[in-house]
C-alpha cells in the first residue's frame, strides 16, 4: 500500500456520515421547528455551519452547527437571544450547555451546537455574536469561514490534521487549524496527498509559534491569540515528532 493509499483509509475509516438520514441532518430536522417558532418573523435562515458545511468533520469529535441568522431589525440585545435560547433546549430537553458563541446540545445521543446571531445592519451575511465568556460580542461571517475553506481544494488534508488533533488529544481550534493547513500548503502539489499532510505537520513544528492567523471575517479576532505560547509549542513538538515517525501507521492511524 502506497503512503497516499494509506492515507485514504484513515480518512474513510473516520469519515462523518452525510445526507437526510445521517445523524447531523436528523438533529438539524429535531431542532429546525422549534427554532422557527422560537424566531417566528424575526428568522432571516438556518443553516448548517462548521465542519459539517465544510466537509472537513472527522468521526468521534465533529458537532452539527446549526447556525441561526436573525433579522437585523430583531429588537433583543445578542445577550436576550442568547439565555432565551438557552432557556428554549432547556424546555425541549437538549441538555444544553453554554458554550463562548453558541448553545451546546445533545439530540436523540447526537451533539450540536446552536449559533445564533444577528445580521449586521446593511449587509446580508456580516452578523453580531454575542461571546458568553466575555459577555460582550464579536462579528463573524460564517459563509465566508464555509467558502474559504470548502472552496481551498485542502478537504483531506485538513481532515487528516484533524484525526492527528484527535489522536493526540490537543486543544487546536478547529477554524485557527483549517486556516493554517490551508496557509501551509500554498503553492504544494493538488494529489500529493501523503507528502502534502507531512508538509503540513512540518509546517507546524516549524512556524505555528510565530504565525499569525486572523478571521478572515474579522481581522480584530486573532485566531492565532486563541492558544498560549505553551499550548503551541506543544502542539508544534508533537506535529515535529510526527514527521520524523519512519511509518504512517504511527503518524495517523
Amino acid at each position: 500500500m502506497t503512503p497516499n493509499q494509506y492515507v485514504e483509509t484513515i480518512l474513510a475509516k473516520y469519515a462523518v456520515p452525510r445526507g437526510p438520514n445521517s445523524p447531523a441532518e436528523l438533529l438539524g430536522a429535531t431542532v429546525a421547528g422549534p427554532l422557527h417558532t422560537w424566531a417566528g418573523q424575526q428568522l432571516n435562515a438556518l443553516q448548517y455551519s462548521g465542519s459539517y458545511a465544510k466537509e472537513t468533520g472527522v468521526r468521534g469529535i465533529s458537532d452539527v452547527d446549526v447556525f441561526i441568522s436573525l433579522k437585523a431589525d430583531t429588537t433583543n440585545t445578542l445577550k436576550e437571544i442568547y439565555e432565551s435560547l438557552f432557556s428554549l433546549a432547556q424546555k425541549n430537553g437538549w441538555s444544553p450547555r453554554r458554550q463562548n458563541v453558541s448553545v451546546g446540545v445533545t439530540v436523540n445521543g447526537t451533539r450540536g451546537d446552536l449559533v445564533p446571531g444577528k445580521v449586521q445592519a446593511g449587509h446580508q451575511n456580516y452578523h453580531s455574536l454575542y461571546l458568553c465568556k466575555r459577555d460582550s460580542w464579536t462579528q463573524t461571517n460564517v459563509a465566508l469561514h464555509v467558502n474559504t475553506v470548502h472552496n481551498s481544494g485542502r478537504l483531506k488534508e485538513i481532515r487528516a490534521i484533524k484525526i492527528w488533533r484527535l489522536l493526540h488529544n490537543l486543544d487546536f481550534p478547529s477554524l485557527y487549524l483549517e486556516l493554517f493547513t490551508i496557509r501551509s500548503l500554498s503553492g504544494c502539489s493538488r494529489t500529493a496527498l501523503a507528502d502534502n499532510i507531512l508538509h503540513a505537520l512540518r509546517t507546524v513544528g516549524t512556524l505555528l509559534t510565530s504565525t499569525r492567523i486572523e478571521d478572515p471575517a474579522n481581522t480584530n479576532n486573532v485566531l492565532s491569540d486563541d492558544l498560549s505560547k505553551q499550548e503551541k509549542e506543544r502542539i508544534a513538538g508533537l506535529a515535529a515528532q510526527s514527521v520524523r515517525e519512519q511509518s504512517w501507521d504511527r503518524i495517523i492511524w
